[in-house]
């Protein structure tokens, strides 16, 4: 099968090798020409062979692919498809099918989860779209997922899967959270001589023991205490639209709220909050403060 494949940054580059891997064909463009197949939208669409075409994007959300999406709703034919396969917001995905969908252009929207270690060890898909459509792109989903039977799902119409992407990466904080807590209270005790010993026994026979625990220790093995690293915290977008959806349907998400709330606190070396915390504390009880000048 033929691909077209918009984006190929640390993840769209490590898809384009491993769908290659299984016998595909795939078209790169990217910004950079150093890692592109061809050197503009244009070129990419007319290099692949005639109806029906199909063709990946993989560029940050929002803005960059609405452009995208733009261009290709003048490229592309009636019968052809368009994967969105990078983090947009799943309200995005209703416009942009509607948008193609006006010019006959089938959409398929999925979440991707793998990271850089998906080219080895295969990507988790989870896809929105008409089965007809879904059933165009099944083989490049094939070669993508990992080994056997799981690993993707046909999460259901337009939306579903980026919808179901963000569920997963708020958990995803959630988690990180769980784990960087204990990390740090381990970390405060004098009893406890050897964290990241106790961290890596938890690998084994425990009910916390994960593929992301498995990763904290790597991170320790390189940085023992993680002395070489800042306390700050980015959030890509699923966090806080999690959260939004959350509120929207009524239903309580404590756990990712504030793991989305801690990741805004890393970003402040003082907290405004927490100056104001001291000086009630003071008001009301005498409690000691410490000047901004320490």
């Amino acid at each position: 099968m033929e691909l077209g494949l918009i984006g190929l940054g640390k993840m769209g580059g490590n898809m384009r090798e491993r769908i290659r891997r299984a016998g595909h064909t795939v078209i790169g463009y990217d910004r950079n020409p150093d890692v592109a197949d061809v050197h503009s939208l244009d070129e990419l669409v007319s290099k692949l062979n005639k109806g029906p075409r199909v063709v990946w994007v993989m560029v940050p959300a929002g803005v960059p692919t609405q452009i995208t999406i733009d261009e290709l709703a003048e490229l592309l034919s009636p019968g052809d498809i368009v994967v969105d396969g990078g983090n947009s917001r799943w309200t995005d995905d209703e416009k942009h099918a509607e948008q193609l969908n006006a010019k006959g252009i089938g959409f398929v929207d999925c979440g991707v989860s793998g990271g850089i270690w998906g080219l080895e060890n295969g990507y988790a898909l989870m896809y929105g779209g008409a089965a007809e459509h879904v059933a165009r792109v099944q083989p490049i989903f094939d070669a993508l997922k990992p080994e056997g039977q799981g690993g993707a799902v046909h999460a259901g119409k337009v939306g579903a899967g980026h919808f179901a992407k963000m569920v997963h990466n708020g958990i995803e904080y959630a988690m990180m959270q769980a784990y960087a807590e204990g990390w740090e209270l381990l970390e405060k005790v004098d009893s406890v001589t050897d964290v990241r010993e106790v961290v890596r026994s938890w690998q084994e026979g425990t009910v916390i023991r994960s593929w992301l625990l498995d990763l904290a220790v790597r991170a320790l093995d390189e940085d023992e205490h993680l002395s070489k690293l800042r306390g700050y915290a980015e959030d890509s977008g699923e966090g806080r639209w999690t959260v939004e959806a959350a509120i929207d349907h009524a239903v309580p998400l404590p756990a990712i709220t504030a793991s989305l709330f801690a990741r805004f606190a890393s970003r402040q070396e003082d907290s405004p909050q927490m100056k104001m915390v001291a000086a009630l504390r003071n008001q009301f009880g005498g409690h000691a403060v410490e000047s901004s000048e320490k």
